[in-house]
């Protein structure tokens, strides 16, 4: 097995963590999948941020753990779960950092999703 590289963030690629002041609130067909005032927003290099929602605040028993995983040289190891009431549009829909690496310690216990897998993340002022 290729040992994985792991890079730290700075100034070439910056990632900053920051908590949402509002609500997030994710949706799939009528049924929210998370409700949350403790979301945690990640800001990385040019991509459009993410929401982080604390485990604690999702609707587990919706998700299906998938086999998927990937990886990212500032993050860690993703692991991946479906929403089987969504069907093939959300398979994989959400993935999580079970053990980040230190520079985004934070995401540990949170889950982010694919904006096109599910029908809304719903951000409202605090």
């Amino acid at each position: 097995m290729t040992e994985r590289v792991i890079k730290i963030p700075g100034p070439n690629h910056p990632i900053t963590i920051e908590p949402n002041p509002g609500r997030v609130i994710v949706t799939l067909d009528g049924r929210v999948i998370a409700d949350t005032r403790e979301a945690l927003t990640l800001y990385e290099a040019g991509y459009v941020p993410v929401q982080y929602i604390p485990r604690k605040d999702v609707d587990m028993v919706a998700l299906t753990r998938s086999e998927t995983t990937t990886y990212c040289p500032y993050k860690g190891e993703a692991a991946y779960f479906s929403i089987p009431t969504g069907g093939e549009r959300s398979v994989n829909a959400i993935w999580t950092y079970e053990a980040p690496y230190a520079a985004v310690t934070e995401i540990k216990d949170h889950l982010a999703f694919y904006p096109d897998r599910i029908d809304a993340i719903e951000q409202h002022a605090a």
